[in-house]
């Protein structure tokens, strides 16, 4: 890649954020026409939280990202399209969410952990529906009722759709875990980036403004007329652990980025990411024998490589005159096979 052309881009993965220039001056490359949403700009800049510095570890550590990792983020970014990561339970993919929301300023990542129960409702916004009858009967009693925007509770993948002035994070955590109808059902929304919230619907000619909760804690938004309507497409990361296919018309309005077992420099990025320069000269080793354990029983996730490396500078274990024995008792038990699920947090 010239320097030119690495200029141009947007997302880089090398683990500097973009200069720290007020929210209401950055700016944001255009997308296609088609992919050009009518949402008028009414949300403030959104919060941040430090999730981003316990899955990734504290910011500016150098990082070199593989090409292809660059390469499809970027394209996402520009089409405005999601991207769906596929790779062994383990290997950081939703990490890549958290990377880019970190690097590029964007907030807090809105996080939805997806099930076989999970519905495309479910993620764009709750209804108290009990909680607003008990208010009308105290209205009736005389007390008053608040409106009905109190019992309406935005999901993150409904708070992403707030026509918020640059893109929102979306983790879709483990789609491959989903009931068969959800990836049909995200596809209308992924092509309009448009919802309707049908108990606001419902009274929107005597309420056509409401103050909703977002899934943004201790946060609201307004709502006209019952429709959400983003301003410009989300950042949607979706993970996968390659456990199902996909309709084809969802596979083909996504872009795909498989995301290899780390290697042996990949590893060391994470173990100094996180640790920095605590295990000196042990490190070597220690990811020598993660890797070499990794292949023997069919693959290891990253977090427990954390794992070990946070026994070995607590002082516990691998002191001088330490019982070697005991330290490779620990390793066995923390690094054993992760079966069928495993969990995918670094």
């Amino acid at each position: 890649m010239n320097a030119a052309h690495q200029d141009e881009q947007l997302y880089r993965g090398a683990g500097e954020s973009l200069p720290d220039t007020p929210y209401e001056k950055r700016t944001w490359p255009e997308g296609p026409p088609w992919r050009t949403f009518r949402g008028a700009v009414t949300m403030p800049e959104p919060p941040d939280d430090d999730e981003a510095d316990r899955r990734l570890g504290p910011p500016g550590r150098p990082r070199a990202p593989r090409a292809e990792e660059v390469r499809l983020i970027n394209a996402a970014l520009l089409l405005r399209r999601p991207l769906l990561v596929t790779g062994r339970p383990g290997v950081g993919k939703s990490g890549l969410a958290y990377r880019i929301a970190r690097e590029l300023r964007l907030g807090r990542v809105l996080h939805w952990p997806v099930t076989s129960r999970t519905t495309l409702a479910s993620g764009l916004y709750e209804y108290d529906a009990i909680g607003r009858a008990q208010a009308t009967q105290d209205a009736a009693a005389g007390t008053g009722r608040p409106g009905i925007g109190n019992y309406v509770q935005l999901g993150p993948l409904g708070t992403g759709m707030l026509p918020h002035r640059l893109p929102r994070v979306i983790l879709i955590d483990e789609i491959d875990k989903c009931d068969a109808d959800l990836p049909n059902d995200l596809l209308t929304l992924f092509e309009d980036a448009w919802f309707e919230v049908p108990p606001l619907l419902r009274v929107k000619q005597t309420e056509s403004t409401a103050t909703v909760h977002t899934a943004d804690p201790g946060h609201t938004a307004v709502v006209e007329n019952g429709v959400v309507t983003a301003h410009t497409f989300p950042v949607v990361v979706m993970t996968s652990n390659g456990e199902r296919e996909f309709p084809e018309a969802f596979m083909r309005r996504c872009l795909r980025l498989d995301i290899p077992d780390p290697d042996a420099e990949t590893l060391a990025e994470l173990v100094s990411g996180h640790f920095g320069n605590l295990l000196s000269g042990s490190q070597e080793a220690l990811i020598q024998d993660f890797l070499r354990r990794s292949s023997q029983v069919g693959g290891l996730a990253a977090d427990q490589l954390l794992n070990a490396a946070h026994l070995a500078t607590s002082g516990l274990y691998l002191q001088d005159g330490g019982d070697v024995t005991e330290w490779q008792s620990v390793l066995a038990a923390i690094w054993h096979p992760l079966g069928a699920e495993g969990a995918d947090t670094a």
